[in-house]
């Protein structure tokens, strides 16, 4: 009996956008409008990848970045559940997918002592130049018509699962935490016995009750989170069934 949790970073794990967040470090903490306005949809990256260069023109250094994004909060709650998963690690394989990057996660989560609790981390690479500059890729290519070009979580969820099965590892439920718009694809990828957990009021939650309501809903169960200690309440169920 193994369980795999799945959850997104941003507005889950932490409680803004770390993309965002970085915003902190520039010159009075604002973009220019040219800046702020060149994000096209579905193209985040490239716009994160103008803000980095934006950012390393002004003379923002690593550690000044890395002292900024250590102080992102983390969600209700959230810093209890991954002390949970922590203690519990036997029963619950944990990963990230998500549209940050990297570097970002990788700070955050080595900074709260939480690096441990996932067994891996999706999400765009990113590191710094020769010049101190903080660069970012697209994580992978794929087809899916539903997801921004960089990122299709339903891709990396399926083929996580697949390289698993390879090793003898199956799960017996895939919780999925997320809050996103993005979230969808891989919820709609969902069994059954699966659950997806979005959180109150965010693009997630709106997303999966329009589709009950069009009479096309998830095959997977739903409950809703507010705060982390509503996702720690039903892994304790889970674990003693």
């Amino acid at each position: 009996m193994k369980f795999l949790l799945v959850f997104d970073f941003d507005h889950t794990i932490v409680d803004e956008n770390s993309d965002t967040w970085i915003v902190k470090c520039a010159p009075e903490k604002k973009l220019p409008n040219g800046l702020r306005n060149s994000y096209q949809p579905g193209h985040w990256t490239e716009y994160m990848g103008r803000v980095f260069v934006y950012l390393g023109d002004n003379g923002v250094k690593e550690d000044e970045m890395k002292r900024t994004m250590t102080t992102i909060p983390f969600t209700a709650g959230m810093v209890d559940l991954l002390g949970f998963i922590g203690k519990n690690k036997e029963l619950f394989d944990c990963i990230i997918v998500s549209d940050s990057n990297t570097v970002f996660i990788d700070w955050i989560l080595k900074a709260a002592d939480f690096h441990k609790v996932f067994d891996e981390v999706f999400t765009n690479p990113a590191a710094f130049s020769s010049t101190g500059y903080l660069t970012v890729q697209n994580f992978h290519a794929h087809h899916c018509a539903r997801c921004p070009k960089n990122l299709c979580k339903r891709k990396v969820l399926k083929e996580f699962l697949d390289k698993q099965l390879e090793r003898g590892v199956s799960y017996t439920q895939i919780v999925y935490i997320g809050d996103g718009g993005n979230d969808l694809c891989p919820v709609m990828f969902l069994k059954k016995d699966d659950i997806a957990m979005p959180r109150q009021g965010y693009t997630l939650e709106k997303k999966i009750s329009q589709l009950a309501q069009d009479l096309s809903p998830v095959e997977c169960s739903v409950l809703v989170w507010s705060s982390a200690i509503d996702i720690i309440s039903y892994l304790k169920l889970l674990i003693k069934e």
